[in-house]
């Protein structure tokens, strides 16, 4: 079993940065695929970025492409994201997930079997 575990969320005003940390517990995850999803209120859970496991592929959704950098420490057992030029429609909950394989990356949050509780994120205008 994998526990992650998120922190770096918070209030920020609009033009700001947040950086968000996903620890991994229980077995390492340097050959798991690891992404970051969020929820807003009322919204289904969508994919923001995700890295496979061996870091050096990369996805990430339109609306966060070229603001928000994921990047994992496979010897720290870590995966962050580095959120910049904020606006209030990042607005949500964040949560990192995880899963086993080496193949294509994974964007559904279906495809994730393990995920964190979330940290909160909240752009003020």
């Amino acid at each position: 079993q994998v526990q992650l575990v998120e922190s770096g969320g918070g209030l920020v005003q609009a033009g700001g940065s947040l950086r968000l940390s996903c620890a991994a517990s229980g077995r390492t995850v340097s050959n798991y695929n690891v992404g970051w999803f969020r929820q807003a209120p009322g919204k289904e859970r969508d994919v923001v970025a995700v890295i496979n496991w061996r870091g050096g592929s990369t996805y990430y959704t339109d609306s966060v492409r070229g603001r928000f950098t994921i990047a994992r420490d496979n010897a720290k057992n870590t995966i962050s994201l580095q959120m910049n030029s904020l606006k209030p429609e990042d607005t949500a909950l964040y949560y990192c997930a995880a899963r086993t394989g080496t193949g294509s990356l994974y964007t559904r949050s279906y495809e994730y079997d393990y995920w964190g509780k979330g940290t909160q994120v909240t752009v003020s205008s």
